[in-house]
């Protein structure tokens, strides 16, 4: 059974309950780097289901999510109230075929893509943190909340990677024995 949009919620926000969303944000690149350091292309595109993803379609997802952020903010801040439409993340995966793309290309298009949306966030008012957006699926979004989201989101990501590498060097590690 699929997650509610309440669950959804939920469970990201839970990723960084009593952290600085900022700081998780401007830490992610970071992390993501240090995830995948050593691992060879073919590593990058593995998938421990043929339903789950890999690496490299998760590096490439948030590349693509962080774009989608940069709109939603900005529309946000442009326009208190819009309208917030939400996207197919698995129709995205295949029409971009996030499975061949280069993961370090996707990894620096995110770190760009952060750093310049990190900097507008800097430059609004205090004020203009609580303009907000109306979701189709999810309801009320102010820029404070996106922050927070889409760094529940990085972290949500970062954790899968994570498990994922868990499952490479195991399996790496039985093959030795």
């Amino acid at each position: 059974m699929p997650e509610t949009a309440e669950q959804y919620i939920g469970r990201i926000l839970g990723y960084v309950q009593g952290q600085d969303a900022i700081k998780v944000q401007r830490a992610t690149a970071g992390r993501l780097k240090k995830a995948m350091s050593g691992l060879t292309p073919s590593q990058l595109k593995w998938r421990s289901d043929p339903a789950k993803w890999s690496i490299a379609e998760i590096v490439a997802h948030l590349a693509d999510a962080e774009v989608v952020a940069s709109w939603r903010m900005r529309s946000v801040i442009g326009e208190n109230g819009i309208t917030i439409h939400p996207f197919d993340q698995d129709a995205w995966a295949s029409v971009f075929n996030y499975r061949d793309r280069d993961t370090k290309r996707s990894l620096e298009v995110f770190r760009i893509l952060r750093e310049n949306n990190l900097g507008m966030l800097k430059e609004i008012s205090p004020q203009t943190w609580d303009n907000y957006g109306m979701h189709l699926e999810r309801g009320k979004e102010s820029i404070a909340h996106l922050a927070r989201m889409f760094a529940g989101h990085d972290t949500n990501h970062i954790l899968q990677i994570e498990r994922i590498v868990k499952q490479l060097k195991s399996a790496k590690s039985k093959k030795k024995r």
